[in-house]
């Protein structure tokens, strides 16, 4: 049976949503729901549901921020064998918003959530969702069909919204500054070939040095213009223009060659679909 979260600060507006679901989707098990942005994202890691629907506008932490943080909760890469979810907007009408969701980025309902209008988005989830359902039970090495939360172009979105919904929030990061050896060093973000995350620290590796910061990957995400990187693990981003090519180690897995260092960097299972057919 599949699940859902339902996030709005409004309480007539989620109520209005459940109900309307429960005639178009009645399979539907609603297993949660959060009346700001932080809360969503806490009982989306708790019950772990396929489709979460977002407010974009929330107290707290708003829909796109929390759309943010989703994504880069642990999935069956490193978690329990959750695949991840679906998002959903919930939005009043914007025109800026309303044109971006229709290029297919993601999908959206207007607030008062219509029938018609929420049986297309429906209908739209489940066919994504039995897309990755045939591709993991046919065995193949790696899901091709994305969740749209883990591409480039959700992340890129996300970014643009974030700008409109705050206006005053800080330009994108062009300076890392980063400890090498002693010594703190500015480090031009468009050099780096890529950030890979462990607890403590982030790596960031140029074609000439490593060095170290005190950023997880999922706060650089939000920092950096995510039109110059891919996000290809939880723990790493690469630069686009660094990407040489993609081949499959004898494990299945893809590694991604980069220009200007040797070493390879591992595609986890959530992100696969970038490279599809590789």
């Amino acid at each position: 049976m599949p699940t859902a979260l339902i996030a709005d600060d409004e309480r007539l507006m989620r109520e209005q949503l459940r109900a309307r679901l429960s005639q178009v989707w009645p399979e539907l098990e609603i297993v949660a729901e959060a009346r700001n942005g932080q809360e969503a994202v806490s009982l989306t890691e708790q019950h772990h549901p396929d489709v979460v629907f977002l407010d974009i506008r929330m107290p707290v932490l708003t829909g796109v921020d929390a759309a943010r943080q989703i994504a880069q909760l642990p999935t069956y890469d490193e978690a329990d064998g959750w695949p991840g979810c679906e998002i959903v907007f919930i939005t009043a009408y914007d025109q800026y918003a309303v044109q971006a969701f229709e290029q297919g980025v993601v999908d959206y309902v207007l607030k008062p959530a219509e029938p018609e209008r929420l049986r297309l988005t429906v209908q739209r989830l489940q066919q994504r969702m039995a897309e990755r359902a045939q591709q993991e039970h046919g065995g193949a090495n790696g899901a091709s069909v994305m969740l749209p939360a883990h591409t480039p172009d959700m992340q890129q979105l996300l970014q643009r919204l974030a700008a409109q919904i705050n206006p005053r929030s800080p330009a994108k990061l062009q300076w890392i500054q980063a400890t090498v050896r002693q010594a703190i060093q500015m480090i031009p973000v468009e050099e780096v070939l890529f950030f890979i995350s462990d607890e403590k620290y982030t790596r960031v590796q140029t074609a000439t040095m490593e060095a170290l910061i005190r950023k997880p990957i999922k706060e650089l995400v939000e920092e950096i213009d995510m039109n110059l990187f891919w996000q290809i693990h939880r723990s790493t981003l690469v630069n686009v223009k660094a990407i040489a090519g993609v081949n499959r180690d004898f494990r299945g897995r893809q590694l991604v060659s980069v220009r200007g260092h040797p070493e390879k960097l591992e595609v986890s299972r959530s992100y696969a679909g970038l490279f599809k057919g590789m």
